[in-house]
């Protein structure tokens, strides 16, 4: 009687713990994504049927070799091949073709073996197609708190101080002369600016003065170098590659004309500019003068277009000489403490950096959900604050569609919420915020909160004591969020800017271990605009899409971003 396969019962869908209807009318959205959820297309066979080859008894060869296997003993080699190989005739010549055919095969083999074998043992490095992200397939476990295949990437960090090195720099009256810089706007924009400014001086072997926090006209902040970051460290770390002072040489007795003179300043720097154009048309200017100002100073050195030696140095700077106050340690770990333990017991966290604020709205020309009036009270905003833009606004909305459809408008955070918990996020999940003041206050924010209740900020966190002493400075405040994002379990990033590409960087420096959540917002944009998308749809959409998109091992590519992906020149095969 033949054997009949089992049947498989069919399987459920997965009990949602809210109605997909409800988590989207509190997007304050007109879209909905249809009144039922269809279901997943990707379906198992549920039987297979066995192969059955009925292969006909073994006959015995004319010969009689079956019924007299002890003859084979006295047979040479060439008789035993033959009998393995049907194919080596008795033709001495065509046998020798066919044995050489054979151990071409044999080689082909054995060279498709090591290319398979070296294949699985290379470095897990996913590679850009156009704007598609493609990563090697690995059976691994899909987790929320972890990074899907981190145990298998092999990166590791290789910009650090190498132990024992010998210093390559020259006495300091030897070098050929010194320069100085303003690093402008927030805290990251500084940072990245310290780390060019110490590849330039490095290019032009002259001496770095420490670098002043110039005065932002957002942040209005006066901070100095010393109020946040780590001087000491910072002049000893980079002892064996540029040489730091603190301050301006006493031999320079009028401090102002380095400020406000012409001839002491350097302002035709292009942006990206080459490590050969700072050869050619700064350093004998310095040679000169003995001192030079250059400004302004953001995004002044290119990526691919220096050497990689000093691309390696601006890493070592980042993630190595720049540390922060310990204090400001201190009163990041402890908040990175109550975080991981609001339950009562240890529990993972996510940080979710909101950019959402009145400027950032305003700057992005891309339209929101909201009144009549609160419409009307942004384009006025917008005239205001950038007129060449603005014009008469009649352009504005083809401006807005296109924007959204691009991706380039940043998530509202209701669509966070959706987002989140269509990738499996559940209600309770411990959030940290680190935002500035939303645009449009608790009503905004409400969905957010509504769906993510266990949602805080450093302000709640911490009691008002507690924070008093960095209140002085609003850059030691982003330090703190700076920090606990970057010890959070998982990262959510919801629109572009330095904070986020630092992190992300960061996080894959320390060895793409940590999860980093790069939103792909035109996609979203699309599916939040089809309103015949059920949900179970939508939830899939967002978990294949992301699959890719969590801080993985990526190839550089012209132009590439250093901060965001360090990987080349600043990571090496483990």
């Amino acid at each position: 009687m033949p054997h009949s396969p089992p049947k498989v019962p069919n399987q459920s869908p997965q009990n949602m713990t809210y109605s997909p209807k409800r988590a989207m009318a509190e997007l304050r959205h007109n879209i909905s994504f249809g009144p039922r959820a269809t279901s997943s297309p990707m379906k198992r066979d549920e039987d297979s049927s066995p192969l059955i080859s009925d292969a006909p008894p073994h006959q015995d060869d004319d010969n009689g070799r079956g019924r007299h296997p002890y003859k084979d003993r006295d047979r040479p080699f060439w008789s035993h091949l033959q009998s393995l190989c049907p194919f080596l005739g008795d033709d001495a010549k065509t046998s020798k073709i066919s044995l050489f055919a054979l151990i071409v095969v044999a080689l082909l083999g054995f060279v498709f073996i090591f290319a398979i074998v070296k294949r699985v043992n290379a470095p897990y490095l996913c590679k850009k197609d156009g704007i598609t992200l493609h990563c090697p397939h690995v059976k691994e476990a899909p987790s929320l708190w972890e990074n899907p295949y981190s145990a298998t990437t092999s990166w590791k960090p290789c910009a650090e101080r190498r132990a024992g090195g010998i210093s390559d720099l020259p006495p300091e009256n030897e070098t050929t002369g010194y320069i100085f810089i303003h690093a402008e706007g927030g805290l990251n924009q500084q940072r990245i600016a310290i780390c060019n400014a110490v590849g330039v001086a490095k290019i032009m072997n002259a001496t770095l003065i420490l670098p002043v926090l110039k005065q932002d006209q957002i942040w209005k902040d006066q901070t100095k170098f010393e109020d946040i970051f780590d001087v000491d460290h910072f002049i000893d770390y980079l002892k064996d590659d540029v040489r730091i002072v603190r301050d301006i040489p006493e031999w320079f007795t009028d401090r102002t004309e380095l400020f406000s003179s012409i001839r002491r300043t350097v302002k035709n720097i292009p942006k990206y500019a080459p490590a050969q154009f700072y050869i050619d048309n700064v350093l004998p200017r310095i040679k000169e003068k003995k001192i030079m100002a250059l400004k302004p100073f953001v995004d002044r050195l290119g990526y691919d277009n220096v050497p990689q030696e000093i691309n390696r140095l601006r890493c070592r700077v980042n993630y190595h000489a720049l540390k922060f106050l310990p204090e400001i340690e201190q009163m990041a770990d402890l908040l990175a403490s109550r975080m991981r333990n609001r339950t009562g017991g240890s529990n993972p966290y996510m940080a979710l950096h909101l950019r959402f604020e009145k400027g950032m709205v305003g700057l992005s020309f891309c339209d929101f959900v909201g009144t009549r009036e609160e419409k009307a009270l942004m384009a006025k905003y917008r005239e205001k604050e950038w007129p060449r833009r603005y014009k008469n606004g009649t352009h504005l909305w083809q401006l807005a569609l296109q924007k959204r459809k691009e991706g380039r408008c940043p998530l509202e955070p209701g669509e966070v919420a959706v987002i989140l918990r269509a990738m499996g996020y559940p209600k309770e999940t411990q959030i940290y915020v680190a935002s500035g003041q939303v645009y449009g206050g608790h009503n905004r924010m409400a969905p957010l909160r509504n769906m993510f209740p266990n949602l805080v900020t450093k302000e709640e966190l911490a009691t008002k004591q507690e924070l008093d002493h960095f209140r002085k400075h609003v850059t030691s405040l982003a330090a703190l969020d700076f920090l606990v994002c970057l010890k959070s379990d998982v990262f959510v990033m919801t629109h572009g800017g330095n904070f986020a590409k630092l992190i992300i960087g960061a996080r894959r420096y320390m060895g793409h271990r940590l999860k980093s959540i790069k939103p792909d917002k035109g996609l979203m944009s699309k599916s939040f605009g089809d309103p015949y998308m059920g949900w179970a749809t939508f939830a899939e959409e967002v978990v294949i899409t992301h699959e890719t998109r969590t801080g993985l091992p990526e190839e550089t590519f012209p132009n590439y971003d250093l901060w965001e992906n360090p990987l080349t020149p600043c990571m090496c095969k483990a």
